[in-house]
């Protein structure tokens, strides 16, 4: 099949959501598995913030209080942090939940993601976002933490102007806003991770690799389509 060049991904996704760390490791490869069937097809991969719960304090909440009021008890509480583990072993990844204290305001850390696209391009959001999920899934670090956030930035290259007022201080106010006119709408209901494939399929939920090549793919057969189409 003579498929365009290119596939577009859409990628929502927040940084308190193990799914969203989960579905990004599989996003991965399933673009590795459509690189060796179609190595004619370059991918392109646009993050886009989709903060859960905006309304967590800037100095965020105690993590296992949070969970326990949410999920409705301990139980749940380890039933949910069983299946999550387990999904992200599946994965290739080994969460440390336990040494989280902090459940973080993201809105931040996502400000801090938009910097270092509009600096370094598209391409920088990647390692950003692992560093990121590394910190507060793994090391259970607060990453609605000025501090760690300067830290995570400068792990990844990620150059953080300090002149004026806040020279020297690890206060990020400066960061450029998140929801302006570049900033994805919100809607009800509406969860992550999601994925969009050239504008047409889209996959909700951390779904594994065959399933999003799948979609990848079909989403390549309706591309080819539009262009056989509009060229005849």
């Amino acid at each position: 099949m003579n498929q365009p060049a290119t596939l577009t991904v859409d990628a929502y996704f927040d940084l308190i959501c193990p799914w969203c760390m989960i579905g990004k490791k599989h996003l991965e490869t399933a673009i590795a598995w459509l690189g060796q069937a179609h190595p004619n097809v370059a991918v392109r991969v646009d993050w886009h913030s989709y903060p859960l719960l905006p309304a967590t304090p800037p100095g965020g909440t105690p993590y296992r209080d949070f969970y326990l009021a949410r999920l409705g008890g301990p139980e749940a509480l380890a039933a949910r942090q069983a299946q999550v583990c387990a999904a992200a072993l599946d994965a290739g990844i080994t969460l440390a939940l336990d040494r989280i204290e902090t459940f973080p305001s993201t809105l931040l850390a996502h400000r801090l993601v938009r910097h270092a696209v509009r600096q370094a391009g598209a391409g920088a959001a990647p390692a950003l976002l692992d560093e990121l999920f590394t910190r507060y899934f793994m090391h259970g670090e607060n990453i609605g933490d000025p501090q760690v956030l300067r830290r995570a930035a400068a792990a990844c290259g990620i150059a953080l102007p300090e002149t004026g007022a806040n020279a020297g201080q690890p206060d990020l106010d400066w960061l450029p806003p998140l929801h302006d006119a570049e900033a994805p709408p919100l809607r009800a209901g509406f969860g992550v991770p999601h994925l969009v494939f050239n504008g047409t399929h889209s996959v909700s939920g951390a779904r594994p690799p065959a399933v999003l090549l799948e979609a990848m793919q079909r989403a390549l057969a309706r591309a080819q389509q539009r262009a056989t189409l509009a060229a005849g």
